[in-house]
């Protein structure tokens, strides 16, 4: 699978920026992308989930679990 055809594994723990209500760092799970304009993701705070719903054009993220080291020998296709 090259890079082009790789999908986004939805939800995947994810790492959230946005500056509009001042999140760096969090970490939560995200659900789904809306044709809305908006990141659903759900964020653990003091022991319960809570849901945001985040605008993608002010939001960055990315996913908290690194992509698997390529075998020895293993070419990605660039």
């Amino acid at each position: 699978m090259t890079r082009k055809e790789r999908v986004m594994e939805i939800p995947g723990k994810v790492a959230l920026y946005c500056p509009l209500i001042d999140v760096k760092g969090t970490v939560g799970m995200l659900v789904s992308v809306s044709d809305h304009g908006y990141y659903h993701v759900e964020v653990p705070i003091k022991g319960r989930t809570h849901v945001m719903l985040l605008p993608i054009a002010h939001t960055a993220l990315y996913f908290a679990d690194p992509e698997p080291e390529a075998e020895e020998g293993f070419e990605i296709e660039r």
